[in-house]
């Protein structure tokens, strides 16, 4: 009976020792292959680069928007921007002037 339970305990542990050779592999697998592996880095370094680029482009477009915004300032127009969105809003312009229409 001993030599039966001594087999019995000696294929149990080879069970449970090769599932766990099998979770650590696929915990290896994960950590190359999965989302946040090593595989996966050049990808969302890419992404990240492309998001960098567009944050830049906003900032530039925010602070141009900024300085407009304080440009139409209610208590100090800008004259020429002013002049600008009244010609452009109704079609307005000195006699003096030549209009060119570009398609």
């Amino acid at each position: 009976m001993n030599l039966i339970a001594s087999k019995d305990q000696k294929r149990r542990e080879r069970m449970i020792n090769a599932a766990a050779l099998l979770v650590l592999c696929g915990i290896g697998a994960l950590s190359a292959f999965g989302p946040a592996g090593i595989v996966a880095w050049s990808e969302n370094s890419t992404k990240l680069e492309a998001h960098q680029m567009r944050i830049a482009a906003l900032q530039e477009q925010r602070s141009t928007l900024e300085n407009r915004k304080n440009l139409l300032d209610p208590t100090n127009v800008d004259p020429d921007l002013a002049s600008e969105l009244v010609r452009g809003e109704l079609n307005v312009a000195h006699p003096d002037e030549y209009v060119v229409v570009l398609d």
